[in-house]
């Protein structure tokens, strides 16, 4: 269950189910990357100060479940998501620019999704279990 916070004159609970997909839907996302993107999207969200609760994907998706406070805008947290990760990977995996005509790593789109107390479980169990059909 999702944890009730306080702030200065308001209290909040807020989690976004987030999902974006390699462009051209390219399947590069193999272990050895996801690890690495797991561990610089975690980075990024410390930094910025929102919580990524649950994490995972396939080989050319990522799903996300943040907890963030009122303050967060969320074209802002996509942005940073994204866009760091991305510059952070290709420089890391020069090789994939290859793979993804003009370089970039992310489609442009995004699916994002409110989640309520009631369904957050729901949530986390479908995220889980993103790999179970490879």
């Amino acid at each position: 269950m999702s944890e009730v916070y306080h702030g200065r004159g308001y209290t909040y609970s807020i989690q976004y189910h987030i999902v974006w997909c390699v462009k051209y839907r390219h399947r590069i996302l193999n272990d050895k990357i996801e690890k690495i993107l797991i561990e610089l999207l975690n980075n990024i969200a410390v930094d910025n100060g929102f919580t990524i609760k649950e994490i995972n994907g396939d080989l050319d998706y990522i799903h996300l479940l943040i907890e963030c406070t009122p303050q967060h805008y969320i074209p802002n947290i996509i942005k940073a998501l994204k866009g760091v990760s991305a510059r952070l990977l290709l420089k890391q995996y020069p090789d994939l620019k290859k793979k993804l005509w003009g370089g970039h790593l992310w489609n442009p789109s995004y699916f994002i999704a409110t989640v309520s107390e009631n369904i957050e479980e729901q949530i986390k169990e479908y995220i889980k279990s993103q790999k179970q059909g490879r």
